[in-house]
């Protein structure tokens, strides 16, 4: 299994390079990752970075950070992932019956492995039930005239063959926008659990997923979307790919495994 290093600090503490295993690039890759969100997240200092309120973990290049919520020294680091956890649960940001006591006691809890799993179960709940197929419209070269002839392309595309025709047209089948969805968030997971606990949950599913088009997905797309009563069982796997694809910041680290952070606010924690 691949190695990791994991760095587990509290809130407001202080992390310098060298210290850890925490490197230079990393460092970099994070002030920028601070600056995409206003420098909420840290402090720029000599060397390093001053955590400020947020508390969770964040990947990049091969290096875990955890950042837990503030407590006394001597306490057990677990303990506090094991509060953290449960805060999330109460605002409603876990499900509680998704994460169960047997995160809560795992000895290398990480939180990002928590969302990962739980994302990978309810995608294999959908493929076990049945992936739902929805219209959507299609234009390529067909052998049989059916929709709306598209003249410029067909023209363009049928100068030797005649017997096709170049259509916009209605197809039914799993190549949709939900499943687009997951499938991007899917390809995330894979890339961050590669060599850990999760990779043989990760190519099963993979494995039984369908293939549908990789399309670049907007934030502006994710909130818009509507499920009705035929896709309400999607809801909660939507939602985890959303938190997925959204803290995933393919442009942030100079490493092939890319940053993804997941990041919240004690403050409105505390508050809920």
């Amino acid at each position: 299994m691949k190695k990791r290093n994991i760095i587990s600090v509290f809130e407001h503490q202080r992390l310098y390079v060298g210290q850890q295993g925490f490197k230079q690039a990393h460092l970099d890759a994070l002030l920028k990752l601070n600056e995409y969100h206003e420098g909420n997240y840290f402090e720029n200092i000599a060397k390093g970075i001053k955590f400020n309120q947020y508390v969770g973990v964040i990947q990049v290049d091969g290096l875990t950070i955890e950042i837990n919520p503030k407590a006394d020294k001597d306490d057990d680091d677990n303990k506090w992932k094991g509060v953290l956890l449960k805060m999330l649960q109460a605002c409603g940001k876990l499900k509680a019956e998704s994460s169960g006591a047997a995160h809560v006691k795992r000895k290398h809890l990480n939180l990002l492995e928590v969302y990962f799993e739980m994302y990978l179960l309810e995608l294999e709940v959908l493929v076990r039930k049945g992936l739902i197929k929805q219209y959507r419209k299609q234009t390529k070269n067909t052998k049989a005239l059916k929709g709306k002839l598209e003249f410029a392309g067909h023209i363009r595309k049928n100068i030797v063959h005649k017997e096709r025709f170049y259509t916009t047209h209605q197809v039914y089948d799993s190549n949709h926008f939900l499943h687009q969805v997951l499938q991007k968030a899917l390809a995330i997971v894979t890339q961050f659990t590669n060599g850990s606990r999760l990779q043989d949950l990760v190519n099963r599913v993979q494995l039984n997923f369908p293939e549908v088009d990789n399309k670049a997905i907007t934030a502006k797309q994710l909130n818009e979307i509507q499920l009705n009563r035929k896709s309400s069982g999607y809801s909660n796997a939507l939602e985890l790919a959303r938190l997925i694809i959204l803290n995933y910041s393919p442009d942030i680290s100079s490493g092939k495994e890319k940053m993804l952070s997941l990041l919240f606010d004690m403050n409105e924690l505390w508050e809920t």
